[in-house]
This record gives structure tokens, C-alpha cells and sequence, in this order.
């Protein structure tokens, strides 16, 4: 039996996302976690099985599958179309998440719109911070996406003590969030859409015991700042603190998001690229 801790382990590492790891074998990802290769299949099975169901569960909202249908997912090219419209996330373990809002978007588009080509690659690598992420344009170029959808900026508001300035100053995230944009258009024109932050349960947070014992906390306010500024670009930006605002959305540390709440951030996804098409 698999004990919880390496089950979370594998909900939200995601070691193939790592540069040195790109192309490893599932057995030699799987001795990582200290699990053979078919009890690590098991999990990411189970976790797959989770995330159609979410993805099942908002089709049965109505008109969501007609919002499905209206995402722009199609390929131009210069001769006509392509043979397959690539989405691309970059994150952070709120991304990673094996339950994310974009394994959730991955499994909605294949239910709903099976005879498209339409193929998602998560890049997201869990503690990631905007000034990490930078690293990760080389890796985002060889993919060529036809859309980035980048949620990133929680790790940034991260303080390592009380009183402790964040791990990334505000004034510093944004320069990294333009980097990040602006860079990518330089390696070949990408459609970006941004996604806030999601909200802390602050008090959740503040009791987490590996939090308290690490002296980690978040404060809504800094993560606020990265939103506004997010929501002051040019590009679309999803605010996720729409979505995300009762308890049951929240795992037991206030940071991690349950399916429910990924669920909701997917929703919000849709309704925001379905009505910008």
C-alpha cells in the first residue's frame, strides 16, 4: 500500500518537466518516488480517472460543453492549417498538480472535441518562482506552442521568516513576467494568456505544521499585488480569486488547491478563452 506522503509526492512533482529529466523512463521517474514502475502507474492512473471525472463534471453544466466547443484550439500555419494546435502551461505546483485546472482542460477538450488534434505538455515544476521559471524559455521554445497559459507568482510571495521581505520583491516578479512574455515572442510569435495566482486561506497556512516548522507564510495582499499587476497587461488574464473562495476549494496547508477547487480555475479558463475567441 502506498503511503499518503508519496501519494502526494506524485500528485505534485512532476520530474519530467525537469530539464536533466526530459526523455527519462517511467521506471527510472518511478525509483524517485521509491516505487516500482507499476505501482507509480497506478497512481498517475487513479489521478488521470479523477481529473476526466472533474472534467465530465463541468460538462454537465449547462452550456459548458458549448463553451468547449468555442475555445480557439485550431492551428493556422502560413500554408493553411497545422495538424495540431499545441498548449503549453508554465507554473508552479498549483500547475504541476496532477489534479491541475490543465489536466483538467486537457481531459475536457478530449471528451468534448475528440476528433481535434489538440495536444497539451505541462511545464509547470512545483516550487518554481518567476526568477526559476526565466530557465525554463529554452525548454518553451523547443515545444513551439501555438498558446502558453502561465500561472506563476505564489512562490514568489513566499516569506521565509516573520516579518521577512517575500522571496521575490513585487517590483522584481514583474520585470520576470515581462521576461518571461517578451522573450518567448522572440523565440516565435505565441498566443499567452496569464492566470492569476490563486488565493491563500491564510489561517489554513498559518497552522500547517511543515509550513510553521519551515517558518513559511503567504500573505494575500502580496499575492494581490502580482494579480493587479497581471490584470493591468495587454494579454488576457484569468483572475482566479473569482474562482476560488470557499473552504472545500483549499487542501489541509491553505496553499494547495483541492480538485474542486482546480475544477472551478478550469471553469474560469474556459469562460475566459471562449469568450475572447
Amino acid at each position: 500500500m502506498i503511503d499518503p506522503m508519496t501519494e502526494r509526492l506524485v500528485r505534485f512533482q512532476r520530474p519530467g518537466a525537469l530539464p536533466y529529466l526530459i526523455g527519462a523512463d517511467e521506471a527510472r521517474v518511478a525509483a524517485l518516488f521509491g516505487l516500482d514502475a507499476d505501482a507509480y502507474r497506478s497512481l498517475l492512473d487513479g489521478f488521470d480517472r479523477q481529473a476526466r471525472q472533474a472534467a465530465a463534471t463541468l460538462l454537465a453544466r449547462p452550456g459548458f460543453a458549448d463553451a468547449v466547443d468555442r475555445l480557439p484550439l485550431h492551428a493556422e500555419g502560413a500554408d493553411g492549417p497545422r495538424d495540431a494546435f499545441h498548449v503549453v502551461a508554465i507554473g508552479e505546483s498549483t500547475t504541476a498538480d496532477r489534479l491541475s485546472w490543465f489536466e483538467i482542460l486537457g481531459r475536457l477538450v478530449a471528451l468534448c472535441r475528440p476528433g481535434d488534434a489538440v495536444r497539451f505538455t505541462n511545464l509547470a515544476i512545483t516550487g518554481s518562482t518567476t526568477t526559476q521559471a526565466l530557465t525554463q524559455l529554452p525548454a518553451l521554445g523547443f515545444q513551439r506552442p501555438d498558446l502558453v497559459l502561465c500561472m506563476i507568482g505564489a512562490n514568489d510571495a513566499q516569506h521565509l521568516a516573520p516579518g521577512a521581505p517575500t522571496l521575490v520583491s513585487a517590483a522584481e516578479t514583474e520585470r520576470n513576467l515581462a521576461m518571461l512574455h517578451d522573450l518567448a515572442q522572440e523565440r516565435g510569435p505565441v498566443r499567452w494568456v496569464w492566470l492569476t495566482p490563486s488565493p491563500v486561506d491564510e489561517p489554513r497556512a498559518a497552522a500547517y505544521p511543515h509550513f510553521r516548522r519551515a517558518g513559511i507564510s503567504w500573505a494575500a495582499k502580496d499575492l494581490d499585488v502580482t494579480s493587479d499587476h497581471l490584470l493591468g497587461r495587454p494579454e488576457l488574464t484569468v483572475d482566479t480569486r473569482l474562482a476560488v473562495s470557499e473552504d472545500h476549494h483549499f487542501l489541509d496547508d491553505g496553499v494547495h488547491l483541492s480538485i474542486e477547487g482546480q475544477r472551478e480555475i478550469t471553469a474560469a479558463v474556459v469562460r475566459a478563452l471562449a469568450g475572447a475567441a
